[in-house]
């Protein structure tokens, strides 16, 4: 079974990945050949650090051998489909995990390869940093229902995983974006579906609104990947929406700061608030590789 969504999941299966990266994060040696044998092909279109490091480190610590693939480096640079190089490497490898341009790809890797196919980002959904942070938000808080998530800033790829996990885990979103760039009303219906009477999510465009009581408050860059050709307009329309100690205090006082990396400094956060005693910005970056292990022991053990 492939992850490409986040609604490629129940409430059971987000909660067994969870409880599996739990115990591989206390006792890594138990499962230092969980995937012995087992080999993983990550097929990069954009440049990573985190997705690309988490994962190498997290299949060798596995026992199994990860492929480094660069589009550029296969035939896919030369034209060759992406159904074609799903059905070549899907005779060669366990398991695919790709970070792609268009979401498209991934479905087309799903389809055509016969294995299971994990998606490491695309212009849609980042599921394994939703898992990531859900995790981390467990571990710091104890807890996952009932507390409040603050998004601030562009509602992107992130955001969209963002809310659909935070709906299985019972957590309330409140997204703060400016209304040009309000959150897809596919995931926030999708959201709103999942979530039932456990949370709710909602948009406002005032970040004071949306950060008001949170437990968690979470921002990213203001120009992804992508979007470098708007990327004047958006800081204009974004200015406002910058995590500082000012916009801070309107959280509860034990509130935790996140945000996904990279992070622009100066831009959508300032030091103060990432190095500050609130950011689990690091502890959350390590977790991308304990979740990443969970999910690569659950779809190469099926």
């Amino acid at each position: 079974m492939s992850l490409l969504s986040i609604l490629d999941l129940d409430v059971k299966g987000f909660n067994e990945i969870l409880d599996l990266t739990k115990r591989i994060k206390s006792n890594p040696g138990e499962y230092k050949t969980a995937l012995s044998g087992r080999k993983l092909a990550m097929l990069f279109e954009k440049p990573s650090t985190r997705t690309r490091v988490s994962f190498e480190a997290g299949m060798l610590d596995l026992g199994g051998k990860p492929l480094v693939l660069s589009a550029s480096e296969l035939q896919l640079g030369r034209g060759e489909s992406v159904a074609d190089t799903a059905r070549v490497l899907g005779r060669y490898v366990d398991c695919i995990m790709a970070r792609v341009k268009k979401h498209e790809s991934l479905q087309e890797l799903d389809k055509f390869s016969g294995v299971p196919v994990i998606n490491g980002l695309s212009d849609r959904e980042h599921p394994c940093q939703a898992l990531g942070d859900l995790f981390t938000v467990r571990e710091v808080k104890g807890r996952l229902s009932g507390l409040k998530m603050a998004y601030v800033g562009d509602a992107n790829n992130v955001c969209n995983s963002l809310m659909l996990a935070c709906a299985l885990a019972g957590v309330n979103i409140t997204l703060g974006c400016p209304k040009e760039l309000a959150p897809d009303k596919f995931y926030v219906d999708s959201a709103g579906r999942l979530g039932g009477r456990r949370s709710f999510v909602e948009f406002v465009d005032d970040p004071v609104k949306a950060v008001s009581g949170a437990d968690v408050v979470y921002t990213d860059v203001w120009v992804s990947m992508g979007d470098e050709a708007e990327a004047d307009s958006r800081r204009k329309l974004l200015r406002g929406y910058q995590v500082n100690p000012s916009l801070m205090r309107h959280a509860k006082k034990d509130a935790v700061f996140m945000h996904c990396l990279p992070a622009h400094r100066g831009e959508e956060v300032v030091d103060e608030v990432i190095d500050s005693k609130q950011s689990v910005v690091w502890q959350e970056a390590e977790n991308r590789m304990h979740v990443q292990k969970a999910i690569l022991v659950r779809e190469m053990s099926r």
